[in-house]
């Protein structure tokens, strides 16, 4: 197939989450015909609101934390018009608790590169020294399968920095998350300095910022997006998927028209038997209260980073106090009413009110929130590109050097889009 020809055939993106959506913009932006594929009735995949009854307001599926240094998502949220729907502090600031000590501080890097907040305690971890935070190099020489603990080691630093960064970027403990994974993390973060550290949340929820908009630039470039749609298997012939397989019916090919695979791991592992993808996932659980007044987290700060409990942050948009456990594949199995009263335990003491009696809560399991970031998994993570010309994969489990997070999900997406020519 030739360059013009490919530009020129349509594309079938199959998954309407952040790859697919990521793709299907960068696609239609350079002109070409696009169709997305969704087996869900909406759009976002992990990354979604929805309205809740119990609740009666509009809740996210996840908390999501980005950074001012994610600049795929920042852009993406600029070709769509919703800039303006991350908010974060002017400047870069962590603040944290220790529930078990009641000590609390806040990290705050120095807006440029040159990293002398390390050398102002006021500024730095409890009991860290500037050395300590030297240690960070260490990862840029690490062996493929290493694992943070492994690299960085035990200390203070590890349990009030590198933990939390750990287990909320990798969604794993240092014990067992690659550390091949943390390095991307920082370098473009801190290693960019506080300008790129900057904490960002969606202001109005995940689906205002990150898919609506999104939808709405695609309706206007003509863009198709069938819901309820799950491919059932591809047909490949003479080195080149042929027709896309679906319950509503087949959709042939033709010799220009290409597929972009943007669905979950195991699902493309279904399709494509031969294909090399992560093996296993780990849950996420996020619980949703409902204040009777607006809340405040420490300094006015939209999130507050815990420790010595169970909850590793909570977010707060007005009368809406969101807690999430990172790595929690043992808590996902418990039921609703045994985890509200035990995440609102951590939550009202980062509120400021101990004891407070347990509002109205929604908790939200995601079972397979992310891959199992380990140094094994990590390096099972394929190219974009495949054995097939016309079939390209996105997702934040392809090989994006990043870990599996909003920024890596549209990444992939853009990289298999510029895949295709």
């Amino acid at each position: 197939m030739t360059a013009a020809a490919s530009r020129a055939g349509h594309v079938h993106v199959v998954g309407a989450g952040l790859a697919g959506l990521a793709a299907a913009l960068s696609l239609s932006r350079a002109g070409r015909p696009v169709t997305v594929h969704e087996a869900a009735g909406q759009a976002g995949g992990r990354c979604r609101s929805y309205d809740d009854r119990a609740l009666g307001c509009r809740i996210d599926n996840g908390n999501h934390l980005l950074l001012a240094g994610n600049r795929a998502a920042l852009d993406y949220l600029d070709e769509t018009g919703a800039a303006g729907s991350l908010v974060g502090p002017a400047e870069a600031a962590f603040p944290f608790l220790d529930l078990a000590g009641g000590r609390s501080w806040t990290l705050r890097p120095n807006p440029g590169p040159l990293p002398w907040w390390i050398f102002a305690p006021g500024r730095r971890v409890p009991d860290s020294g500037a050395l300590d935070y030297l240690k960070a190099l260490r990862l840029l020489a690490a062996r493929p399968g290493a694992t943070v603990m492994q690299v960085l080691g035990p200390g203070p630093l590890m349990e009030r920095l590198w933990r939390p960064l750990t287990v909320a970027a990798l969604n794993a403990g240092p014990e067992v998350a690659a550390a091949s994974l943390l390095l991307p993390v920082l370098r473009e973060s801190f290693g960019r300095g506080g300008r790129r550290c900057r904490p960002l949340v969606a202001r109005d929820g995940l689906a205002a910022a990150f898919v609506e908009p999104a939808l709405a630039v695609l309706a206007t470039r003509g863009v198709a997006i069938g819901f309820g749609r799950r491919l059932r298997g591809l047909e490949r012939r003479d080195g080149r998927v042929v027709a896309l397989d679906f319950a509503q019916g087949p959709v042939a090919l033709g010799p220009a028209d290409a597929v972009v695979l943007a669905v979950p791991a195991p699902v493309a592992e279904g399709l494509l038997p031969d294909l090399t993808v992560p093996r296993g996932s780990s849950a996420i659980v996020n619980a949703h209260f409902l204040l009777d007044r607006p809340g405040r987290l420490p300094g006015g700060a939209p999130l507050l980073g815990l420790l010595g409990g169970t909850v590793d942050w909570v977010f707060l948009r007005d009368r809406l106090a969101s807690a999430t456990v990172s790595a929690a594949d043992d808590l996902a199995g418990q039921p609703a009413e045994a985890l509200l009263p035990l995440l609102w335990r951590d939550t009202a003491a980062a509120l400021g009110t101990p004891g407070a009696a347990l509002p109205p809560g929604r908790i939200v399991k995601e079972k397979r929130a992310t891959f199992r970031q380990t140094p094994e998994q990590a390096a099972r993570r394929p190219a974009s590109r495949t054995a097939w010309p016309n079939l390209v994969l996105a997702g934040d489990w392809t090989a994006t050097g990043l870990p599996a997070t909003i920024e890596g999900a549209i990444r992939s997406g853009r990289a298999a889009a510029a895949a295709l020519g």
